[in-house]
């Protein structure tokens, strides 16, 4: 039977399960910039 009064403890590290880079922000970025320049295009042709 599992004890439910007993939290489990897991760092921050452990838990993401890797490390915090911060690559997916460039990558939002770029990505709205050509969703944005090809929407433009779009209208403007």
């Amino acid at each position: 039977m599992v004890d439910d009064n007993n939290p489990i403890h897991v760092d921050a590290q452990d838990a993401r399960a890797g490390q915090k880079t911060g690559t997916m922000r460039y990558v939002l970025a770029i990505s709205l910039t050509a969703v944005i320049v090809i929407f433009a295009a779009i209208l403007i042709l």
